[in-house]
């Protein structure tokens, strides 16, 4: 029998959407929760353009800074296809000596791996988050969310100038 030779991995494709989200994927926490707020930003490709068919997952700790809390979700999960992505959570407590923070993982078409970073919070940005420290410092404003009226905005940007720091795990 002759060896098949091996094939390159697909990319997600355009309709990554599709059965993957849930009515409560966003809710981290129930609406009227005290202290929530939404996380609301854009997926941009490298011309700065809005990917409407991205996904993006968060996963944090709760206020107390812990994930094994009974009932603590602490997962997020929204698309883009209405042009960003919004998240209903709280400011997580910190982790073992790092700045109150969400992992993020962006899922998008023309990808080959899911892409993950970090989002931080503006009131701890000057932190010693031994994480934060380790991105040059003209870099490190990628990983920090701006304050909007009713929680924060944080746009991912897949490339191109101002491009989010994507770490490699």
């Amino acid at each position: 029998m002759a060896e098949l030779p091996t094939t390159p991995s697909q990319t997600v494709g355009p309709y990554l959407h599709i059965g993957l989200s849930w009515d409560d994927g966003p809710y981290v926490v129930p609406e009227g929760t005290p202290g929530a707020v939404w996380l609301c930003g854009r997926v941009l490709d490298g011309a700065g353009e809005v990917v409407t068919d991205a996904l993006v997952e968060s996963w944090q700790a709760d206020p107390d800074g812990r994930f094994d809390q009974l009932g603590w979700r602490g997962f997020g999960r929204s698309d883009t296809r209405d042009g960003g992505y919004a998240i209903h959570t709280v400011v997580p407590g910190a982790v073992a000596g790092q700045a109150p923070h969400l992992d993020v993982s962006v899922f998008a078409r023309g990808l080959l791996h899911r892409l993950v970073t970090r989002i931080y919070f503006p009131e701890h940005e000057r932190s010693e988050d031994p994480v934060l420290r380790s991105v040059p410092p003209e870099r490190r404003d990628t990983l920090v969310a701006t304050r909007t009226g009713d929680g924060y905005a944080f746009d991912v940007r897949i490339q191109g100038e101002r491009e989010t720091v994507f770490f490699d795990v």
